[in-house]
């Protein structure tokens, strides 16, 4: 039962009972990523968007959190793709780096010396203020 009460109220984890039942009643499965979301669009011919184009979804694994959708997914979502990733994946460069969701705010987020969130001190330098002290 508490499954059910969260499925109508809790979009922020997984997807809620109307975005399954929309999926459920025309949704064609296309894909997953690396990190588990799935992806999914209308099938071919319906078209329901706002200027006639099929509408895509993803349901994510886990926390929604759209720094999670990689690059190749985010641009098959916003329609810069026609093909999925998994049809045509995008050309890899030697230089490219691996896709990292967004960690602010987690216990993974950079901080740097000295920052409030750390206990490390922070480095010197030579600007650094020194205060005055009156010569006594």
């Amino acid at each position: 039962m508490l499954g059910f009460i969260k499925r109508i109220f809790a979009w922020w984890d997984g997807a809620t009972l109307g975005t399954l039942w929309t999926i459920a009643r025309g949704g064609k499965f296309v894909g997953e990523d690396a990190f588990g979301n799935k992806y999914y669009q209308e099938p071919e011919g319906k078209g329901t968007g706002a200027d006639g184009t099929r509408r895509r979804w993803v349901i994510y694994n886990g926390y929604a959190d759209a720094s999670r959708v990689p690059s190749d997914w985010h641009g098959w979502m916003h329609h810069t793709f026609d093909e999925p990733p998994t049809e045509s994946p995008l050309p890899r460069r030697a230089w490219e780096k691996d896709h990292q969701p967004n960690l602010t705010g987690t216990i993974y987020a950079y901080r740097p010396k000295g920052s409030l969130a750390t206990a490390r001190e922070r480095q010197k330098s030579a600007a650094d203020y020194e205060s005055w002290t009156p010569e006594g």
